[in-house]
């Protein structure tokens, strides 16, 4: 089940896979993809199924299907790190892609900009719009309001006695939003709210408002 909020009068909607869709601008957001991960870590001899290869473009195809955007906004950290196996998958998909596709630059982003041009993938270091400021690394600037990934939040849910879930999560504060990370395999960092943030815990079914005082 997806999650409406409303953020200086615009209108978004969180979503299960961790995508955000923005109804007036028509464009999903998505952060921390970090494709060719598993390939990465497989190589090295690592014990990761490779069926969390084709889980990532899986996500994107269903979140997609389900907004139909205009615009696919990747918030930083898209592919891991060099090129392997996993950029041919990418760019299958991206010639399936009818959307237009930015990616704001994050510290993994790390292939040429020519690879991605090649593409019709367009390259930002950030990105100004009706007064929100997309990144990848979370910032405060003044009179804007900040949407980010970078940091993969998540939140640890206790239970009755000792039991306790960690889920991932949207982390909202007064002038930001940070996305969970989108992609397989690529873990959470456990976040404490301040009494003012608001918590979105994600589930594979649902976005839950959380409570975060305990």
């Amino acid at each position: 089940m997806n999650k409406p909020i409303t953020i200086q009068n615009h209108n978004f909607t969180l979503h299960p896979s961790g995508a955000m869709y923005w109804h007036e601008r028509e464009m999903l957001l998505i952060s921390d993809v970090h494709l060719g991960k598993v390939s990465h870590f497989r190589k090295h001899g690592s014990a990761v199924p490779k069926k969390a290869i084709a889980k990532n473009f899986e996500k994107l195809q269903d979140v997609i299907q389900s907004f139909a955007p205009k615009i696919i906004c990747f918030l930083g950290d898209l592919f891991h790190s060099n090129l392997n196996t996993e950029w041919n998958l990418f760019e299958q998909w991206t010639s399936t892609q009818t959307a237009a596709i930015v990616l704001v630059v994050g510290n993994h982003d790390i292939i040429s900009p020519d690879r991605y041009e090649e593409l019709g993938v367009k390259l930002v270091s950030e990105w100004v719009l009706d007064g929100f400021l997309l990144t990848h690394i979370p910032e405060e600037r003044d009179a804007l309001y900040n949407f980010s990934g970078h940091i993969h939040p998540g939140i640890k849910l206790r239970g009755i006695g000792r039991q306790f879930l960690k889920l991932p999560a949207f982390f909202q504060r007064k002038c930001q939003l940070i996305l969970p990370a989108f992609g397989e395999f690529t873990g959470n960092y456990i976040m404490t709210p301040d009494k003012d943030d608001v918590v979105f815990a994600v589930t594979p079914e649902e976005v839950i408002l959380v409570n975060t005082q305990e």
